[in-house]
């Protein structure tokens, strides 16, 4: 007799044992938290790095601007104030344009209206309705009118390599330039570390078209201004952190305004100390 075998299949269900998948979630979430920690370490650093370098960003450029105009600032021009308490204030009329004067009505001589400076490319830097100073030498030569040392421009009128000025009044200037020097500008500028509104920080804000007034205003008689930089943290009430301080010239030495605005972020501590020198050639 022979002999057979029968041959029997299994059908064997596949899948994972509760351990398995135990084991795997466990791994996963190690990975899951190892990666997750690293990209917002990551994520952390750069927003971190990112807000340091806009700060140092627009505090270099405030410097930078303040620097170039301070340079530029009419001889004597330069002035400071504040409340040691909410704001201080550095304020100087940036000159537009330069040149030498021919034959101005000065004093003992009678006042007119017009005078005559040599043209030395002035007439894409002139304008109607600037102002015309001659040997300021003090701060009240420069913004008060009566101390008779500035005059408006009404119009212009070139001939050859010289330029009739005509003013808006009969003017007669107190003083003339031993270098027969006239400066020109529009309006004075003003940098003002104040109390930003509803914030416990002090911003930087430039000012400029309220005009010369012979009393140096406070930053609520500027108008509106422009935010320059945020995040100050000089302490008004003590003299020896004040963002601006002024050294006035003498007969041996120019103006030299020391800037020493200084920045908190990120709980670091950043301050400038710079130094601008003024030109006093009146």
């Amino acid at each position: 007799m022979g002999s057979f075998s029968v041959k029997r299949k299994h059908l064997y269900a596949q899948g994972f044992t509760l351990v398995e998948m135990v084991t795997v979630i466990l791994i996963l979430g190690i990975l899951v938290v190892g990666v997750s920690s690293f990209i917002i370490f990551g994520t952390r650093m750069f927003v971190e790095s990112s807000t340091v370098d806009q700060v140092l960003s627009q505090s270099r450029f405030a410097l930078e601007r303040m620097t170039r105009e301070l340079r530029s600032a009419l001889p004597n021009s330069v002035r400071l104030n504040g409340d040691n308490l909410t704001y201080q204030c550095i304020e100087f009329v940036p000159t537009e344009a330069s040149t030498s004067y021919l034959a101005m009505p000065i004093a003992p001589s009678a006042a007119a209206l017009s005078g005559t400076v040599m043209v030395d490319n002035l007439s894409s830097k002139l304008a109607v309705n600037q102002y015309a100073w001659i040997y300021p030498l003090t701060e009240r030569d420069v913004y008060d009118a009566a101390a008779q040392k500035r005059a408006q421009i009404n119009s212009m009128s070139t001939l050859a390599n010289q330029m009739t000025l005509t003013f808006t009044a009969n003017v007669r200037f107190a003083d003339a330039s031993p270098r027969q020097r006239i400066y020109f500008a529009s309006a004075p500028v003003s940098y003002c570390v104040e109390k930003a509104p509803a914030a416990n920080e002090l911003t930087l804000t430039r000012y400029t078209g309220y005009g010369l007034v012979a009393s140096q205003p406070a930053p609520k008689d500027m108008g509106s201004g422009v935010l320059m930089a945020q995040g100050i943290a000089n302490a008004l009430t003590s003299s020896a952190d004040l963002p601006f301080i002024l050294t006035p010239s003498s007969l041996v030495n120019n103006a030299m305004v020391q800037l020493q605005p200084r920045f908190n972020v990120n709980g670091e501590t950043l301050q400038y100390r710079h130094q601008v020198q003024v030109i006093n050639v009146p």
